[in-house]
């Protein structure tokens, strides 16, 4: 059986004091090259599934961050979900590089930040997933 990949990533710059999105970018990986990411009503159905994945994770990330006190200058996220030829998902994975504009993250923040992400209500859904995987990792800017 074939398997099929699907890649998106986005990057994100934050405003205080809440963490808000300032600006973001969403590219999907297409035809061997990165290509900006519209959605709309054309967009295929499960590209909108891919994208709701990342969406929720970022968003989760941020208000994660919010509530341990880590103020974000920026976020860099990756998704890659494989299915198989007859679209069951096989694999997931996601991970963020955060950027913060003052102040270290703990172990315990990370840790505390990534069980967010992984309830997040779309992550949540995808316990059923063989191969699920979340990490972040978090700097001073």
């Amino acid at each position: 059986m074939s398997e099929r990949i699907f890649k998106m990533r986005l990057s994100c710059d934050y405003k205080e004091p809440d963490n808000t999105v300032a600006s973001q970018q969403v590219e999907l990986f297409k035809g061997n090259q990165w290509t900006e990411f519209e959605l709309d009503t054309g967009t295929a159905g499960f590209l909108i599934f891919v994208y709701a994945v990342l969406s929720c994770q970022q968003m989760h990330l941020r208000l994660g961050c919010k509530d341990r006190g880590l103020q974000l200058a920026s976020a860099a996220g990756a998704i890659k979900i494989a299915t198989t030829e007859d679209w069951h998902i096989s694999t997931l994975q996601v991970s963020f590089a955060a950027v913060l504009t003052s102040g270290e993250a703990s172990e315990e923040d990370v840790e505390t930040v990534i069980q967010r992400m992984k309830n997040c209500p779309v992550s949540r859904n995808l316990t059923f997933a063989p191969q699920a995987e979340t990490t972040l990792e978090i700097r001073l800017s």
